[in-house]
């Protein structure tokens, strides 16, 4: 290369770096440092932040993030987010300036992941398009609209006993090991044909528990439409508080856009016992069973974002299904009559059913909905009012059967009927049962068709009805769906199809000696 080439791109070369350098206009940005004190499980004490807000987002050593949760005058009380062992006090602590936020976007859909967005599924990092913070304002009055639609969940005794809306806020309580999960894993299941999203929040949960949830629900291909957000048992309980509510912005996104969303807590036990130990260690004066007084404020702020949004606001709607578990069948607990008085009614699961076989274990008598039947079809109104009349009589009755007491031919018809009606209401894992299979069946309830039919048959008899029911001639079934009322026609048709499906199940009549 020529000397004097070599020369010109030096020049040129310098040029361009004196032009970057005059371009260059110093900016000052403020960074707020403080420095931790203390730390202990789950929380840390810092000092030197005099302009944190409550419930800011601050930084620590390692990327582990925390929630300023006690603003006192000379330092704050910090719930982490992370694992905490590497933290020691005279760490720095730094100001991010925004709230906790989650990521939201239909690439969440079919992934495993923390409240904090990270992936757990082993499938890489989650495709999000934004992010909201994980805690908003619940929409206000005007904006909602009533609850007219039903949530199906294909579980009968639901369905026609205990029907929920889209926009509802069901319980589901009851003792250890008495199918919550089940019922709420059912009911996500229902949805994979009825343009309903799900959310599935696991707080506190085991992990085992989890991957099984998790396996069904993949198995099923229920995944394709769920999300599921998850916290374990040895998570901090920074990340268990912070769970549901990130779970809920996440359902909120769909919402906004116009889609029904569902939404399980499961459950909500772990979501209390998580603040309590945040609030006890923040030294927080306990209250009734070392509760928080603002134990109910927590999940109230939480249940009131599940509603029905009008169709000026895209007319989306938020189904929340929360879950609590109850200890010796004690429904008047602290946190269990919270919860009952936040939602709109329970669904509440026994044990005594659960021990005699009786699943899903659901106790008629406990259990309400006070704003489903309002969206329930037609078709199930015609039949839920006299099979709840009949139960009734029949639980009432069966007690004193059992001491052999000698019984007229009405009460023994009562407990009979009563007892073809618990068998039919039934139902397997993982099984849930179409509109028209179900509405079959509770009417050959109702018209005490099942009544000839002997017990140990009733498994088989009850399902032969729901594949009759495929044989519902289509504009019925789409009537069904639509009609204000059940016809005497349509009702006709489908008693007459299910009695020739019961036919089989007839006891032989008994033959006399001919003269």
């Amino acid at each position: 290369m020529e000397p004097e080439s070599l020369q010109n791109v030096f020049d040129r070369t310098f040029a361009g770096l004196r032009q970057a350098r005059e371009a260059v206009a110093p900016q000052l940005a403020p960074r707020e440092v403080g420095t931790i004190i203390s730390v202990s499980t789950g929380i840390a004490r810092v000092s030197g932040l005099p302009g944190v807000g409550f419930d800011e987002l601050v930084k620590f050593p390692g990327g582990v993030f925390g929630i300023a949760f006690n603003i006192d005058e000379d330092e704050i009380g910090v719930v982490l987010l992370g694992e905490y062992w590497h933290l020691h006090a005279g760490d720095e602590v730094e100001r991010t300036g925004r709230v906790m936020d989650v990521s939201v976007g239909d690439g969440l859909l079919g992934r495993v992941i923390d409240p904090l967005g990270r992936p757990l599924d082993g499938h890489g990092p989650v495709a999000a398009g934004e992010r909201v913070p994980i805690e908003r304002p619940a929409a206000a009055i005007m904006d909602r609209a009533p609850v007219t639609v039903p949530l199906q969940t294909g579980l009968k005794v639901l369905d026609a006993l205990i029907p929920i809306g889209r926009g509802q806020r069901e319980l589901i309580l009851g003792d250890r090991q008495t199918g919550k999960t089940a019922l709420a894993i059912d009911t996500i299941l229902n949805q994979a044909d009825k343009d309903v999203l799900c959310v599935y929040c696991a707080i506190g949960q085991r992990a085992s528990a989890v991957a099984k949830s998790v396996a069904v629900l993949r198995d099923k291909g229920a995944l394709d439409y769920t999300v599921v957000v998850v916290t374990e048992g040895h998570d901090p309980p920074g990340l268990a508080y912070i769970a549901p509510y990130a779970a809920t912005s996440i359902a909120e996104h769909f919402v906004e856009r116009g889609r029904d969303v569902l939404i399980v807590y499961d459950d909500l036990t772990h979501h209390a016992r998580a603040y309590r130990e945040l609030s006890l260690l923040l030294r927080r004066p306990p209250g009734r069973e070392a509760f928080p007084g603002d134990i109910f404020y927590i999940h109230s702020r939480l249940l009131e974002r599940a509603t029905h949004l009008r169709a000026e606001r895209g007319g989306g709607s938020l189904t929340a299904l929360p879950i609590i578990e109850t200890e010796a069948q004690n429904i008047s607990a602290y946190i269990p009559t919270n919860l009952i008085s936040i939602t709109d009614g329970q669904i509440y699961l026994s044990p005594s059913l659960f021990e005699l076989g009786v699943l899903p274990a659901v106790d008629v008598g406990k259990s309400v909905s006070r704003v489903g039947g309002k969206a329930q079809r037609a078709a199930y109104r015609a039949v839920a009012g006299d099979l709840k009349l009949a139960y009734a009589q029949f639980e009432e009755l069966e007690t004193f059967a059992r001491f052999g007491a000698r019984l007229d031919e009405d009460t023994r018809k009562i407990i009979e009927h009563g007892r073809r009606i618990r068998a039919c209401l039934k139902q397997p894992e993982f099984a849930p049962v179409s509109v028209p299979a179900q509405i079959a069946v509770l009417l050959a309830l109702t018209a005490e068709l099942f009544d000839r039919v002997p017990l140990d048959r009733m498994t088989d008899a009850e399902r032969a009805v729901r594949r009759a029911a495929e044989e519902i001639p289509a504009e019925v079934r789409e009537r069904l769906d639509t009609a204000d009322k059940l016809s005497d026609e349509d009702r006709a048709a489908i008693i007459d199809i299910a009695r020739k499906a019961l036919d089989e199940f007839q006891p032989e009549p008994e033959s006399g000696d001919q003269p």
